[in-house]
């Protein structure tokens, strides 16, 4: 399939987030975030078993995985944490810098080259962004340190694409999404353990939490991988800033919740900007995996990974 449609459904899936969010309240929000890695990882399990795959655990219990599972558990809880100490919508203006970070990366750790036009692409979907979210700037010790975490968010989720991409060639795409998620719950729990006692449950929040790690997690942030071993990484994480429109239109949808003119118009230059970058016509040249690779990939019972 193509990547940029995998991306695309990816976005789709991150966008059921906001809404499913609405209906765990009580719940603390690192708590949330272990359940939605702990779901996300028995989503891929259960993808395996359909698959028939056969998940080589030696890959998965080193300390690769471990640091992967860090930088996941980084990226979910520095997003939270940064809502306790700034509005939302600095906190996602900031996050979804992702792909300035995201083109950095990959020139300098995967030689991928950026084109001016690609560039320009990046800033209009920036703009668009701090336009939709109706970002203002402020000024207090409180703002600036949940900005701080909004930028480690950014930064976290740049490093995570391109570790994603950096392992297509030797990973599969299902023991890479097991073990980030599986290793991300783990970092988290110690937190949740803390966290949980003063927490409010309930069976529908549960359920939504539950749904949260099926949906956006286990299916969305997997296809998003998928679409990194086929695009370029700063092409895939441009699209993935179009969640904030997806969850804007899902909310308006189903709790009334109507977006005003100026959000609008930043979900049209935002889009603007993703269509610069998607419709750059400059060629990006795919590297095949040479035949040792993708013998090895056969032999754990794994798909042969493609760029």
């Amino acid at each position: 399939m193509n990547g940029y449609l995998l991306a695309t459904i990816a976005v789709l899936l991150f966008s059921t987030s906001p809404a499913l969010m609405r209906f765990a309240p009580g719940i603390g929000p690192i708590e949330i975030a272990f359940w939605r890695l702990a779901t996300g990882t028995a989503t891929v399990l259960a993808f395996t078993a359909v698959a028939s795959h056969r998940i080589a655990w030696r890959r998965i219990l080193t300390l690769e995985f471990v640091a992967y599972g860090a930088l996941v558990a980084a990226h979910f809880g520095s997003f939270v944490a940064s809502l306790a100490f700034t509005s939302t919508a600095h906190s996602l203006a900031i996050t979804y810098t992702a792909p300035a970070f995201v083109a950095v990366f990959a020139r300098a750790f995967l030689k991928e080259a950026i084109s001016p036009r690609a560039i320009a692409g990046i800033a209009i979907a920036i703009t668009g962004t701090v336009y939709l979210t109706g970002f203002e700037p402020e000024m207090s010790a409180r703002t600036l340190v949940g900005d701080a975490l909004a930028l480690v968010t950014a930064i976290t989720f740049g490093i995570y694409s391109i570790a994603g991409r950096r392992t297509r060639h030797r990973i599969p795409l299902y023991d890479y999404a097991c073990g980030v998620y599986g290793w991300g719950a783990a970092w988290l729990l110690p937190f949740v353990l803390w966290e949980a006692p003063g927490a409010t449950r309930g069976v529908i929040p549960m359920l939504a939490v539950a749904a949260a790690g099926v949906l956006p997690l286990g299916m969305g942030h997997t296809l998003y991988n998928a679409a990194l071993r086929r695009i370029p990484a700063t092409g895939a994480n441009v699209i993935a800033v179009f969640e904030v429109v997806g969850g804007t239109l899902l909310m308006a949808l189903i709790f009334g919740e109507i977006p005003t003119w100026t959000s609008l118009v930043g979900a049209a230059v935002l889009l603007a900007g993703i269509l610069v970058v998607v419709l750059d016509p400059t060629p990006h040249r795919a590297v095949l995996p040479s035949p040792a690779a993708a013998r090895e990939g056969l032999r754990e019972g794994g798909e042969t990974p493609v760029a």
